[in-house]
């Protein structure tokens, strides 16, 4: 196993030693106009044991990225792992861990009331017909479900 520090922080992260799911700074830098930028880990399976399935990923990805712009103008993007397990959450500033996990509730429990996914069609996405509601909201609750674990990465 490689122990040289990688520049990619997830890469330095032991998955073995996670306990999702969580809610965890992953990174922050400054612009170079001084501005800062957050990016979250928002781990909703375990590494190596569970994963999210494509169509379930795609689907909150979707339904995160639209709602969570109702609660939060510091939203930049909410994007999938690809090993299927969580998201990066990007905000601008440095919005702490609570204040993170509390968008992140209020926004699945937006999920949770959806009655489709947004801009789930051949025009507006590049695999409309790649989603399950269904699929989202069950992970939105699991995950939803485990809200008191969330800032503790490692068991």
């Amino acid at each position: 196993m490689n122990t040289e520090r990688m520049n990619v922080e997830s890469f330095n992260l032991d998955h073995r030693t996670v306990a999702a799911p969580y809610v965890r700074v992953a990174d922050r830098k400054q612009l170079s106009q001084g501005d800062v930028i957050t990016k979250y880990d928002v781990r909703f399976t375990q590494p190596n044991v569970a994963h999210l399935e494509m169509d379930v990923i795609h689907s909150l990805e979707h339904l995160f990225a639209e709602s969570s712009r109702n609660h939060s103008d510091s939203v930049i993007d909410f994007s999938p792992m690809g090993c299927q397990t969580g998201y990066y959450l990007i905000l601008e500033g440095e919005p702490d861990v609570t204040a993170t996990a509390a968008l992140i509730e209020a926004t699945l429990t937006d999920v949770l009331k959806a009655t489709e996914v947004p801009a789930a069609n051949e025009i507006q996405c590049g695999w409309g017909a790649n989603h399950s509601l269904a699929g989202a909201q069950d992970a939105a609750r699991a995950f939803l479900a485990q809200r008191e674990a969330w800032e503790q990465v490692t068991a």
